[in-house]
């Protein structure tokens, strides 16, 4: 994942800062809740397409 771009992206939903999940191939809002998927290196900024995280993975 290019770090620049991870930068500038924010979660759709609460607007605060993702973390990268390298092994998930995932953008990580703690925030809102939400691992958005990364498909072909293109990050999928849908909520619709966003999986919730369960509680342990909130406290990661």
């Amino acid at each position: 994942m290019d770090k620049e771009l991870l930068s500038i992206l924010v979660c759709p939903v609460s607007k605060a800062p993702l973390q990268y999940d390298a092994e998930a191939q995932e953008l990580v809002c703690k925030a809102s809740g939400l691992a958005y998927p990364i498909r072909d290196g293109i990050p999928v900024m849908l909520e619709t397409e966003a999986r919730q995280l369960d509680s342990e993975e909130k406290l990661k």
